[in-house]
């Protein structure tokens, strides 16, 4: 079954682009990921730039190379670690990319359970306030991502932004002023956006979250619990 006709807020094709030259962090790799895997529309914008990548190597004039490169890439990949899941177990930097094609069953869709192992009942929530949650998930330092949970009419708290933010929904509604925001939607926000989103009647809403840095919070107490929240 296809999310497409309910899809409404996409991917930029920047961001499509440096997924598919493997320029992103990898916290926003795994929501661009995840978002393909719900959005017909985004996932054919992004095998087209998989295309144009690809034939522009093939058009490309070789490149003398260094004596001893391959090697010593070769030995930079042997010894890569792989990147630590939710679950504890691993995932190869780049193995995400091929994963959007297949569907899952549960709330959370294929490239997020092979993230995190599993689908809700994997994940460790921890209490953010106002009956709010999140669930940090493991990544590389330049971005973090994370699970939120906002029971249904819960707001979050008025901020900005110091860089990128991703959202995506996975269940439920958000409100951010006049536009809503379904499962499968995405939200980019970057510094010149300040808001306060909320969740929308009926489901509880939850979506995976990536930015690449601090949020701006307006009142005293976000502001006070942001070191422990990470956010």
């Amino acid at each position: 079954m296809t999310m497409t006709q309910t899809i409404s807020h996409h991917l930029t094709d920047s961001l499509l682009m440096g997924y598919a030259a493997g320029n992103l962090p990898e916290a926003f790799s795994l929501v661009v990921a995840t978002h393909i895997s719900m959005c017909d529309e985004c996932r054919a914008r992004a095998a087209t730039f998989d295309t144009v990548g690809g034939a522009m190597l093939e058009t490309s004039d070789a490149v003398a190379m260094e004596e001893g490169s391959l090697e010593a890439t070769m030995a930079r990949i042997s010894a890569a670690l792989p990147v630590a899941r939710g679950n504890g177990s691993t995932t190869q930097p780049g193995q995400m990319q091929g994963q959007h094609q297949r569907r899952a069953r549960g709330i959370l869709p294929a490239p997020l359970q092979d993230y995190v192992g599993g689908d809700l009942d994997q994940i460790n929530w921890r209490p953010v306030g106002m009956g709010v949650r999140q669930a940090l998930l493991p990544t590389s330092r330049s971005a973090s991502v994370r699970l939120l949970y906002i029971p249904a009419g819960a707001s979050v708290p008025d901020h900005g932004h110091r860089g990128l933010e991703l959202t995506l929904v996975l269940q439920g509604a958000f409100m951010d002023g006049d536009m809503r925001f379904g499962p499968g939607d995405i939200e980019i926000a970057t510094e010149e956006l300040e808001h306060t989103p909320i969740a929308a009647q009926g489901a509880d809403c939850i979506c995976l979250a990536a930015t690449d840095a601090p949020l701006r919070f307006r009142a005293l107490m976000p502001r006070l619990a942001q070191p422990f929240l990470r956010i």
